[in-house]
């Protein structure tokens, strides 16, 4: 169910369902993918959740203005870290109240993870212990890193910044707006513990750098290994584990 398509009097029938907001972004993918990659991979995905769960779920609409100040020197569309917070936090208030119990934010981006933290952990001291809504936030790489690990060829460090695996799923879903031809493999690959940076082997430190001071193209990954078939693969394991997820979120108990 779509909730841009509902009316008022519509709402009041649908505390029970998980309310889906997707967050991306507006922000550089190297030099062979749109800015708005981000975006378009994970409302893709929230698409194909709404239509594999309609009575499960209310999808909202994308937010497609994300946390990307490290991007700023190749170029981005960005809120800074309290307006994300506040952003968020207003979304979430406002769902509460429509009468939504249960919210999963998914996301699309990295960056949205500090502050959409941050913003829950405000959510929850507002709300105070057994009120408002369930809020559950993941990344969708993060749910399906299991699987994600299984369709790579790339190596550690090979899935980052439009990467092998976003490359992968821009070829699927959006082949005219890649330009492969100007895809670079750029970061630090191999089995270092600490240095290499791949989406689905998690840091065990917090550094934080700007984007430039990692990769010269925007880069960070390699989009050398991208292939639709593979993008396929990906969207079919995030999706799937995304529903698994919202499946058994919509059966635990509302707090209030």
């Amino acid at each position: 169910m779509l909730l841009e398509g509902l009316r008022w009097t519509q709402l009041a029938e649908l505390g029970d369902r998980v309310f889906l907001v997707p967050l991306g972004s507006m922000e550089q993918h190297g030099r062979h993918l749109p800015l708005a990659t981000d975006t378009m991979i994970v409302g893709e995905i929230a698409r194909r959740l709404e239509g594999r769960l309609p009575h499960q779920v209310v999808l909202a609409p994308t937010q497609w203005l994300g946390h990307s100040p490290h991007h700023a020197r190749f170029g981005c569309v960005s809120l800074n870290l309290r307006p994300y917070m506040d952003m968020i936090g207003g979304i979430c208030r406002s769902l509460a109240g429509l009468g939504a119990r249960r919210i999963f934010l998914l996301n699309g981006h990295g960056g949205n993870d500090a502050p959409c933290r941050a913003a829950l952990s405000e959510l929850k001291t507002e709300f105070g212990s057994g009120q408002g809504p369930r809020i559950a936030f993941a990344s969708y790489w993060t749910l399906a890193a299991e699987r994600m690990a299984k369709i790579r060829t790339s190596p550690p460090g090979g899935m980052g910044h439009a990467c092998e695996m976003e490359t992968s799923v821009m070829l699927a879903i959006h082949p005219e707006l890649v330009s492969q031809g100007e895809a670079v493999d750029e970061g630090a690959f191999g089995p270092g513990k600490f240095q290499v940076l791949d989406m689905l082997r998690p840091q065990p430190y917090v550094m934080v750098r700007n984007f430039d001071e990692l990769s010269p193209s925007g880069t960070l990954g390699m989009p050398s290994h991208a292939t639709a078939a593979k993008g396929r693969e990906f969207l079919d394991a995030a999706t799937e584990s995304a529903a698994a997820f919202i499946a058994e979120f919509a059966s635990w108990p509302v707090l209030s």
